[in-house]
């Protein structure tokens, strides 16, 4: 439990992108591995929409590292979530999968692993959760 107190001592807004994130990294890996078009996969599919929609509007009230006025240039990454994330769930209503499988893939690559890689930099929350201090 030492380990979380980090997060656990986070403000809320932190605690939740922190949650949702790491759902969603599960829940896209889960997808990209698992069969495409059943019922699993569209269920899934809409929670990780709503898991990283909230991880991308939660972004924008942590501000821990600033650049320009009150954000950083990972908060690129959140405008870029919140605008594919509609394109994706369109390819997928069109029966496009090609595109669909390449605009979620290129997000939870961009929207999770990127900036989660982000997040474990010394001197942040999850660096001290994953390695103490």
């Amino acid at each position: 439990m030492d380990r979380l107190a980090p997060l656990l001592h986070a403000p809320p807004v932190t605690i939740l992108h922190a949650i949702c994130a790491l759902a969603g990294f599960v829940l896209g890996a889960t997808q990209l591995a698992g069969p495409k078009g059943t019922t699993a996969h569209r269920v899934i599919g809409w929670t990780w929409v709503l898991l990283l929609g909230t991880v991308a509007v939660s972004s924008f009230a942590i501000n821990d590292i600033r650049q320009f006025g009150p954000f950083s240039l990972i908060h690129l990454l959140s405008v870029m979530t919140l605008v594919l994330l509609p394109i994706g769930v369109l390819w997928a209503r069109r029966h496009q999968a090609a595109r669909h499988g390449r605009t979620m893939t290129g997000i939870f690559i961009g929207a999770l692993v990127i900036a989660g890689l982000f997040t474990l930099a010394p001197g942040r929350i999850m660096h001290a959760v994953v390695f103490g201090g």
